[in-house]
């Protein structure tokens, strides 16, 4: 049996996808898995055991020669069945020209007539992303979904290991979105309240070091600063999974941080700003926590993702959370 799993996505969607390979490896462990990701989310796979092969789509190049080139190299695979998690155009024409027997996806792709089995993808019920998910496959395994799975190896370890020496915390400050974000003040309150004995890794993308710079000049005490070790740009996405999954606590947005927790049941408090877990991606770790305002706020969700500035101009949503309130969550276990 050939599998062909497509999420191209951001890096928190595919982790939230491998939830997927789970489930159909434990049914179809001599099956073949493959996956197709975007260029720059490989490495969350990287030397997984279950995934066969995985396609890259370079999409800063050219569209429509990266789709038929792409297509040419899906259509060689001979699948029994396509996967599509993704619900946009582009990998639904993929799927519905992939040549496989079976062509499985959201109703949402507007590719889906030609899928020969789809299905509704709601949001907004509580349902978890990954129990969505697993209605595309539920016919194959039955059950209930599995969670999220990475598999960081000896060496993604062996990087990090000097960062272990004693107890610590990981916070991931940032998001794509602005209003997913807790404010870099708040994040410096936060950090204030953390034990002295534990040191304070700042992890993200090449990109937030800027932020994490900025918290760090926040806090202010320079007792405190020298704790604070910014690590974003230095870990690869499973070297971050390996440090967060030591660490005492995680303090995350809603962001692919998040999931990188919940893929390696690390302990994880994440905070939803604008967002909220309703929408289905919450934290799925044995040992985690959700901080959200308390106010009643009539603009609150502003949407599903996000938004690059507040609309009302206010951001109570992220003003009105408490670093006390954070912090003290995971003190209730």
């Amino acid at each position: 049996m050939k599998f062909l799993v497509i999420q191209t996505a951001f890096p928190g969607d595919v982790i939230l996808a491998s939830a997927v390979v789970e489930k159909l490896h434990e049914f179809y462990p001599k099956g073949k898995i493959d996956f197709l990701l975007r260029k720059g989310n490989e490495g969350i796979f990287t030397a997984h055991p279950f995934l066969n092969k995985i396609f890259i789509w370079d999409k800063k190049k050219s569209k429509t020669s990266e789709i038929f080139l792409i297509l040419g190299e899906v259509r060689r695979e001979k699948y029994d069945y396509v996967i599509n998690l993704h619900r946009f155009a582009s990998s639904g024409f993929i799927t519905a020209f992939s040549g496989a027997e079976n062509k499985i996806g959201f109703d949402k792709n507007p590719f889906s007539f030609l899928f020969t089995e789809k299905y509704e993808h709601t949001i907004g019920n509580g349902v978890h992303e990954t129990e969505r998910n697993h209605k595309l496959i539920a016919k194959l395994t039955g059950g209930k979904s599995s969670k999220p799975k990475l598999y960081p190896s000896d060496k993604d370890f062996q990087k990090i290991s000097e960062y272990k020496a004693g107890k610590y915390v990981c916070i991931a400050p940032a998001s794509v979105w602005f209003t997913k974000q807790w404010s870099t003040h708040k994040w410096a309150e936060l950090i204030k309240l953390i034990p002295e004995e534990q040191n304070i890794y700042l992890l993200g993308a090449p990109s937030d070091s800027n932020l994490c710079e900025e918290i760090k000049l926040a806090v202010t005490s320079s007792v405190v600063e020298k704790r604070i070790i910014n690590l974003s740009g230095k870990l690869s996405f499973l070297e971050s999974a390996s440090l967060m999954k030591d660490a005492t606590m995680n303090y995350v947005n809603d962001s692919a941080p998040l999931h990188l927790a919940s893929a390696v049941n690390a302990p994880v408090t994440a905070v939803f700003c604008s967002t909220v877990p309703e929408f289905g991606f919450g934290p799925l770790s044995d040992n985690s926590f959700i901080a959200q305002t308390k106010e009643n706020l009539s603009c609150r969700p502003c949407g599903l993702h996000g938004k690059s500035s507040c609309p009302e101009k206010h951001f109570k949503c992220s003003g009105t959370i408490k670093a006390e309130d954070v912090f003290s969550l995971s003190l209730t276990k």
